[in-house]
C-alpha cells in the first residue's frame, strides 16, 4: 500500500492516521487523539503471515449514523471540540496548536526571525520580565512540529531546572526529563542498554554545570539534539574561573556543529568586558567574534541584526503593544534609626572587622582580599539581624587553612550574579576574622567575640528598631492590599523575621522559604501560599532566581539590601514582570539612617542603578568583576576617604558604568528589531486563530458545555469559577484534581495574562481539552449522535451542513509535514456554501421539531446529497489548498524568508464527522 502521509490505515483493528515518518519507521496517530505510534516497516511485513492484525492496510473514516439523534447544543459542541482539538492545524504557524499560552504580538519577533535562519541561531536578549522563556519556548516549539529538530535541550543553571520543564510541559506541551547529579541514576536505570541518555529522551533539560563536567561531557555531545537552549547564556563566554571558562568550552563545542540550532538567552549581554560579548556573539557565528563592535558598517549590522533581538519595555509598549503590559515600578527608600541596644552591637562589631582590615595589610593581595571579605562577612551578618548574628558568633565552621577554598567562599560576599544564591552564614570567613583579631595574643579574638555575644543577646526583638520598622510597612501595605515579598540575605534572619510577622499579623497567611528546603518544597510553599489572602512571602535569595512571583505578589521588601544592584533587579524582576496584574508594584528599599552599611550601599549603587534604570527603560549590570563592588565598600567603610592602596582600576567604575549605559542604549535602540511590523505578526496570529479557534470561541465552548455535563459555574473577579458535580464522569473530574489527588476548584480566565488568581483556560488547558475529548471521542464511539436534525425559519427548501476533517499535505525543503483543519460546509438548492454562509445556516432559529420517521429520511437524503456534492467538496479542498499555500508565503514574506519553495495538496477523502438537516418550518 502507498504510505502516504495523512491518508487513513487500519493497524489491530482500528483506523489510524499516517501522522509521520522517518525512514521505515511510521507513527500513528488515533482519529480522535494526539499520541503516536511507532511502527517499524520491516516488522510488519516480518510478521505478515503470522500476525495478520498487525498488517498495515487502507482504511476510511466511518460515516455518521442516523442514531443516536444530536441535540443542537450537543452538535455545537462536537462541532467546536474537533475544532479544538487540533493539534497539526493547517495555520502558518504550527506550534500554536499546542502552547498553553496566548502569545502576545511581540513575543513571536523572535519567531519569525527564525524563520529565515539555516540553522537557527538566535541571541535573544530582551529586558528582565518580558517573557525570554515564552519566546524561546515558541521558536523551540515551532522547529520541532515543522520537523526542523526532532530533539530538545535546554542547558541551565542548576536552579532554573525545575522551572524549565515546568513551564515546557505547561505552556508548550513537551515532556522534559531533568538531567542533574541526583536524578542521573534513576534515568539511566529506564534506558535500553548501551543506550545515549541524551540520545533516548526527545527533550532534556539539564545543568549545564553538569554536562560541562569532564565525566559527562562526551556523553552529552555525542548525543546533544539537533536543538539547544543555553539560558542565562553571559554566563557562558567564559571568565576568570575555571567553571565560567568549562561552560563557554562545552557551548562552543555545541555550536561547531553547522546544522545546530542554538537559542541564547540573557537579559545581560554584554558583561562590560568586550571580549566577553564577543565570544557570546561568536557563538552564533564564528565570524562575529572577530567583528569590531565599535566600528561595525551597516552590512555587518544588517547581519548581525539577523540574529539579535534585544528590547526593553518601554520598546514594546510603544512600538508593539500600544499600551502598557508591563505595572510601574514604584521604588521607596525608607529608613529606620539604631536603637542604643543595637548601636553598641554595630559599634563593638565595627571596631572588631576595622581591625582585622588594618592587620591585613603588608599581606599578598589574594590574602588580603579575603581578610576584607572576612570582615565585611562579620559585620553584614551582626546588622542583618540578632539571630543571624548569633548564629555567625556561635556556630563553629571547620577552619579552611586552603586559600584556594577561602577563593571560593567570595561570591557568598559580593554576590556574584553567575553563582546560585548562598543564605547561610559563611562561617570559614567568621572563623577567618577571629583569627586575624586575634594577633599576637592567644585567645584574644575569642574573648572579643565573646564580648559581641553578650551584645546580641541584649537586643531582643523589642530593642530590634529594624524588625519593629518593617511590622509598621507591613502594616501599611497589607492595609492598601499588597501581598509583600520580604528579602532577606541569610535563613536565621528569615526565620526571624517570618516568627515576628506570624505574631503581629496573625490574620496574615505566611510563609519562609529559605535554601534549606529543596526546589520542590520551595514552589509548592509559594504555591500553596499564593491561594491565601492576606499573604506575606519572607525570602532568601534562593527564590529571586527561577521562582516567578507575579502571579501572587505586588510589593517588595528588601529587608537586608543586597550589595549588588544585579541581584537587587532580580529580586525586584521576580515581581515586576509580564503577567502582573497589578498596574503599580511597589519596591521598599528599607536602610539603617544611621547604619554606614547601609548608606554606602545606597549611595555607591542603588541610586546609581536606579537613575539609570529610569533614564533607559532597562536595568544595566554593573560591570567588570563583581568583586570590585566590595572593595569599594571596603574603602568606603574603613579607609574613611584615604586613598586606596589597591585595585585603583575599581575608581573607574562609574566611568564604564556610563560606558555600558551608552552602549546598552545604542544597542537596543540598533537591535529592537522595527523592522518587523506588530501587523504581521498579529496577522499570523489570526490565521492561527481561524483554524484553531481564538480565545472567545475557546470561553463560549467551555461555558456551554459546563452547562451540558453539569459543572457548576460561577463568575468572579473577571473569571469564571468552575466546581465539578458528584455526577461527573471521571475523565472531566481529573482537572479538578491537584499534583496530590485532592479534588478543588478551578479558578479559570480566558484572556492573557489572567486576573489575580486565575489561571488562562487556552486550548491547552486540560479542562478545555477534557471537555472537547468528552464530545468529540463520545460522538465517535456512538455514545453521542453525530447527525442532528431541526426545523429552523428562514429557508424554503432543506440545507444539509457537513462537518469535514480535511488532510492536507504540506512540501518544503524541510520535508512533509499533515495539517488538518475542521470545516463546517453546506449543500443546498444554491450548490455549496462555505465559510460564512454555512456558520449563519447554523445559528437560524428553530421552529419546532423533527419526527423519528423524518429524521432517518432526512439523514439518507444528506448522504445521498454528499455523495451527489462530492466533486464540489474535493474542488474547495483544492481552493482551499491554495489558500493555504498564500498564507504561509505571505508569513514567509513577513520574515524575509524563501517564499516558492513550498507546496499544499489535499489528501483524500476528508473524514465526515457529522450531519446536521436544517429544514424549513411548516
Amino acid at each position: 500500500m502507498d504510505h502516504r502521509l495523512g491518508s487513513l490505515v487500519a493497524y489491530r483493528g482500528r483506523p489510524w492516521i499516517l501522522a509521520d515518518r522517518e525512514g521505515d519507521l511510521l507513527y500513528l496517530r488515533p482519529l480522535g487523539a494526539e499520541d503516536l505510534l511507532p511502527v517499524r516497516l520491516d516488522l510488519v511485513a516480518a510478521l505478515r503471515e503470522v500476525l495478520p492484525h498487525e498488517d498495515l492496510s487502507p482504511a476510511s473514516f466511518p460515516l455518521p449514523k442516523a442514531t443516536p439523534l444530536a441535540s443542537p447544543q450537543e452538535f455545537r459542541l462536537f462541532l467546536q471540540g474537533a475544532r479544538l482539538l487540533l493539534r497539526d492545524g493547517t495555520a502558518p504557524l504550527r506550534s500554536l496548536g499546542r502552547v498553553g499560552v496566548r502569545p502576545r504580538t511581540y513575543q513571536l519577533v523572535p519567531l519569525l526571525m527564525a524563520l529565515k535562519l539555516h540553522p537557527v541561531r538566535l541571541l535573544i536578549a530582551d529586558d528582565v520580565g518580558v517573557g525570554k522563556t515564552v519566546e524561546a519556548g515558541l521558536v523551540a516549539r515551532e522547529l520541532l512540529d515543522r520537523k526542523l529538530a526532532r530533539r530538545l535541550a535546554v542547558l541551565a543553571p542548576p536552579h532554573l531546572l525545575d522551572q524549565w520543564a515546568e513551564e515546557l510541559r505547561d505552556k508548550f506541551a513537551l515532556d522534559a526529563v531533568v538531567v542533574s547529579a541526583g536524578g542521573l541514576a534513576r534515568l539511566e536505570r529506564s534506558l535500553p542498554p548501551g543506550e545515549n541518555l541524551y540520545r533516548h529522551f526527545p527533550v532534556v533539560v539539564a545543568s549545564i554545570d553538569f554536562v560541562k563536567h569532564e565525566r559527562h561531557k562526551a556523553l552529552f555531545l555525542e548525543g546533544a539534539p539537533e536543538l539547544v537552549i543555553v539560558d542565562e547564556a553571559h554566563g557562558a563566554v567564559g571568565g576568570p574561573s575555571e567553571a565560567l571558562q568549562k561552560r563557554y568550552e562545552l557551548v562552543r563545542a555545541l555550536a561547531e556543529d553547522p546544522n545546530r540550532h542554538l537559542l541564547l538567552l540573557t537579559a545581560t549581554p554584554h558583561s562590560g568586558l568586550p571580549e566577553a560579548f564577543s565570544r557570546l556573539l561568536g557563538l552564533l557565528s564564528p565570524e562575529f567574534a572577530t567583528w569590531d563592535l565599535a566600528r561595525l558598517d551597516e552590512e555587518k549590522r544588517a547581519r548581525l541584526a539577523q540574529h539579535f533581538v534585544q528590547r526593553t519595555r518601554k520598546d514594546i509598549a510603544a512600538a508593539w503593544e500600544g499600551a502598557s503590559l508591563f505595572p510601574e515600578r514604584e521604588v521607596r527608600y525608607e529608613t529606620y534609626l539604631l536603637s542604643p541596644e543595637y548601636r553598641a552591637l554595630y559599634e563593638a562589631t565595627y571596631r572588631y572587622a576595622r581591625e582585622v582590615v588594618r592587620q591585613s595589610e603588608g599581606l599578598a593581595e589574594g590574602r588580603r582580599r579575603m581578610r576584607w571579605w572576612a570582615a565585611l562577612t562579620l559585620l553584614r551578618t551582626v546588622m542583618s539581624s540578632p539571630q543571624s548574628a548569633r548564629a555567625a558568633l556561635e556556630r563553629r565552621g571547620i577552619p579552611l587553612e586552603d586559600e584556594e577554598a577561602l577563593l571560593d567562599l567570595a561570591p557568598q560576599v559580593y554576590e556574584g550574579s553567575e553563582t546560585t544564591p548562598t543564605d547561610e552564614v559563611p562561617e570559614a570567613l567568621v572563623d577567618l576574622a577571629e583569627r586575624e583579631a586575634s594577633g599576637l595574643v592567644e585567645g584574644a579574638g575569642r574573648k572579643r567575640l565573646s564580648g559581641l555575644k553578650r551584645l546580641v543577646e541584649a537586643l531582643t526583638p523589642e530593642k530590634d528598631t529594624k524588625l519593629q520598622g518593617l511590622l509598621s510597612l507591613l502594616s501599611d501595605l497589607l492595609r492598601k492590599g499588597h501581598h509583600p515579598v520580604v528579602w532577606c540575605h541569610f535563613v536565621d534572619t528569615a526565620e526571624y523575621v517570618g516568627e515576628a510577622v506570624r505574631k503581629a499579623f496573625p490574620e496574615a497567611h505566611v510563609a519562609v522559604v529559605t535554601g534549606r528546603m529543596d526546589g520542590e518544597a520551595r514552589r509548592e510553599a509559594v504555591e500553596a501560599l499564593m491561594e491565601e489572602a492576606p499573604r506575606v512571602l519572607v525570602a532568601t535569595d534562593c527564590v529571586s532566581e527561577g521562582v516567578n512571583l507575579q502571579r501572587g505578589f505586588t510589593a517588595v521588601v528588601h529587608y537586608d539590601l543586597p550589595w549588588n544592584p544585579n541581584r537587587l533587579e532580580q529580586r525586584e524582576g521576580r515581581v515586576d514582570r509580564y503577567g502582573q496584574r497589578a498596574r503599580r508594584v511597589v519596591a521598599v528599599r528599607y536602610r539603617g539612617k544611621d547604619n554606614p552599611v547601609d548608606e554606602k550601599v545606597v549611595e555607591v549603587l542603588l541610586r546609581k542603578a536606579e537613575e539609570i534604570r529610569k533614564a533607559l527603560g532597562v536595568h544595566v549590570p554593573v560591570p567588570e568583576e563583581e568583586r570590585y563592588v566590595v572593595d569599594r565598600m571596603v574603602r568606603s567603610l574603613f579607609y574613611e576617604g584615604e586613598q586606596p592602596l589597591l585595585f585603583a582600576e575599581s575608581t573607574f567604575l562609574e566611568e564604564r558604568w556610563g560606558r555600558d549605559v551608552e552602549r546598552e542604549r545604542e544597542n537596543r535602540s540598533r537591535f529592537a528589531q522595527r523592522a518587523l511590523r506588530p501587523e504581521e505578526a498579529l496577522k499570523a496570529l489570526e490565521g492561527t486563530d481561524a483554524v484553531l479557534g481564538s480565545p472567545e470561541e475557546v470561553r463560549d465552548f467551555v461555558l456551554l458545555a459546563a452547562k451540558v455535563v453539569g459543572l457548576e459555574v460561577r463568575e468572579r473577579d473577571g473569571g469564571y469559577e468552575f466546581r465539578p458535580s458528584p455526577t461527573l464522569p471521571e475523565p472531566l473530574l481529573a482537572p479538578f484534581r491537584d499534583a496530590k489527588g485532592k479534588e478543588r476548584p478551578l479558578f479559570l480566565a480566558f484572556q492573557d495574562p489572567p486576573p489575580e488568581g486565575a489561571s488562562f483556560a487556552g486550548r491547552a488547558h486540560p479542562l478545555v481539552v477534557a471537555l472537547a475529548r468528552h464530545f468529540l471521542e463520545g460522538a465517535l464511539r456512538g455514545e453521542r449522535g453525530r447527525y442532528a436534525v431541526r426545523r429552523v425559519a428562514g429557508i424554503g427548501r432543506a440545507h444539509y451542513l457537513y462537518l469535514l476533517r480535511p488532510r492536507f499535505l504540506l512540501r518544503s525543503r524541510e520535508g512533509e509535514v499533515v495539517g488538518e483543519e475542521v470545516l463546517l460546509l453546506a449543500l443546498g438548492p444554491e450548490g455549496l456554501l462555505k465559510g460564512e454562509q454555512a456558520r449563519e445556516l447554523l445559528s437560524l432559529e428553530a421552529k419546532g421539531n423533527v419526527s423519528s420517521e423524518e429524521a432517518r429520511e432526512f439523514f439518507t437524503l444528506a448522504l445521498k446529497r454528499y455523495e451527489e456534492g462530492r466533486g464540489a467538496v474535493e474542488a474547495y479542498l483544492g481552493e482551499r489548498a491554495r489558500e493555504i499555500r498564500e498564507a504561509h508565503r505571505a508569513l514567509r514574506r513577513a520574515a524575509r524568508e524563501r517564499v516558492g519553495d513550498l507546496e499544499v495538496e489535499p489528501v483524500p477523502p476528508p473524514d465526515l464527522l457529522g450531519v446536521l438537516a436544517l429544514v424549513p418550518a411548516r
